[in-house]
């Protein structure tokens, strides 16, 4: 079923490719299957378009850190962080500092 909602959300970019909302969505879809390189991209692509409050920094600093690139996920957990904070979600922050502490 996954794949195609992904196909769906695909088209829905293809169309409107501003759309925040469904960029979001195909990142989390891909990351339900594992397609960490993908759902990168996506999350890129959306936090480009997006003044995200952090979630998204945090699924992208997990593909990031499941794909091995390790100083790419720092980088993406410490802009969650200032983006949770800059948004008013010390919890969200707090969590960032506690996975950016484990992968020291």
């Amino acid at each position: 079923m996954s794949e195609s909602r992904i196909e769906l959300f695909r088209k829905m970019i293809e169309a409107e490719p501003n759309n925040t909302t469904v960029r979001f969505g195909l990142a989390n879809e891909l990351l339900k299957l594992e397609r960490f390189e993908e759902a990168a991209v996506e999350l890129k692509a959306y936090l480009g378009l997006a003044d995200d409050q952090g979630n998204a920094y945090g699924k992208l600093a997990q593909a990031l850190e499941r794909l091995g690139r390790i100083d790419e996920a720092r980088e993406a957990y410490q802009q969650g962080i200032s983006a949770a904070t800059r948004h008013g979600h010390p919890g969200m922050a707090q969590e960032f500092e506690m996975a950016l502490a484990d992968m020291i």
